[in-house]
């Protein structure tokens, strides 16, 4: 069932640029949707509409059933939202910035309620500490701590460990599915490609406003991940037979390796031909290897189908 349902969404700029064509989207209750793309495809500004902040130029958002323009306010109170950019009062202590945003949605005090949170973050200790004095980390933390205190079943992370050390961006990978598990349905936007392989259970590619495609992660990987033979030779080779020639291989640079690239999922990969083939051109193997495509590949070749360099 979803939470979360988008409809045509398009979203026009004054100066004419188009940000967002005819999205459609289904969000899961209590999934983790990845939501990938480069620098200005229009991640940030479907969130941003999601969650009321731009208004659509056509289409259609609800939330649990709610209209997100006519029933605006129960909406926002469904949603949380950790935005990209560090926006915190810079003389502010992190528990009183926490109470004032859990006043905005008219929640009574829970003093119980917002030590679990700063608990589960590792910011109890922090509780006292003026909001500039922090790290760019523990501020990101905070970011996240108060888009939880009004307790919203939906959480958009906006690019949540930019800036983030290796181990806190997998403790934070460890509270989404914390959240997860409480039930909380939590859309990302993210760089990082591991990140989306690590934790989503589907994953959305945005381009040039389109949504690409949206997949379970690894049904994903399994239509559209390609595999490697890498065939490390005895000796090495300056060039390829003409017998060698249909199957597009790759000589690597001191001519050592020869790289097959086939879908594992065809009946015939053309595996047993190259073999035989490369034997009857006089090659001696010393070693094979296979390497599957990762999500990162998967994503680039996405974006250069799109018409963009993804570099």
């Amino acid at each position: 069932m979803s939470i979360v349902s988008i409809s045509n969404l398009s979203k026009t700029y004054a100066d004419g640029f188009q940000a967002l064509k005819n999205v459609d989207l289904e969000i899961r209750r209590g999934e983790i949707l990845a939501l990938l793309g480069p620098n200005g495809a229009g991640k940030t500004t479907l969130i941003s509409i999601i969650c009321g902040i731009v208004n659509a130029s056509s289409g259609a958002v609800t939330v649990d059933g709610y209209d997100s323009v006519k029933d605006y306010r129960i909406t926002r109170e469904l949603i949380g939202l950790v935005p990209q950019e560090l926006a915190l009062g810079a003389f502010e202590k992190v528990w009183d910035s926490l109470c004032f945003s859990r006043g905005l949605f008219a929640k009574k005090p829970d003093p119980a309620y917002l030590e679990k949170v700063l608990k589960d973050l590792a910011l109890w200790d922090k509780r006292k500490a003026i909001l500039m004095e922090l790290s760019g980390g523990m501020k990101r933390r905070v970011l996240i701590a108060k888009a939880l205190v009004h307790e919203p079943r939906v959480l958009f992370l906006d690019e949540p460990t930019a800036g983030v050390d290796v181990e806190l961006r997998k403790d934070m990978w460890a509270l989404v599915e914390q959240l997860r598990q409480a039930g909380v349905t939590i859309i990302l936007t993210t760089h990082y490609i591991e990140e989306a392989e690590a934790i989503a259970d589907r994953v959305g590619v945005i381009n040039r406003g389109e949504l690409l495609l949206v997949d379970d992660k690894h049904a994903l990987m399994h239509k559209l991940g390609k595999r490697q033979l890498e065939i490390e030779l005895v000796s090495p080779v300056a060039a390829l037979p003409a017998s060698l020639a249909d199957f597009s291989l790759e000589i690597s640079r001191d001519g050592n390796i020869l790289t097959y690239t086939y879908d594992p999922h065809k009946a015939d990969t053309g595996i047993d031909k190259l073999m035989k083939t490369i034997a009857t051109a006089g090659f001696t193997i010393k070693d094979m290897n296979t390497v599957k495509s990762s999500l990162e590949d998967i994503f680039v070749n996405l974006i250069k189908g799109n018409g963009e360099d993804a570099a």
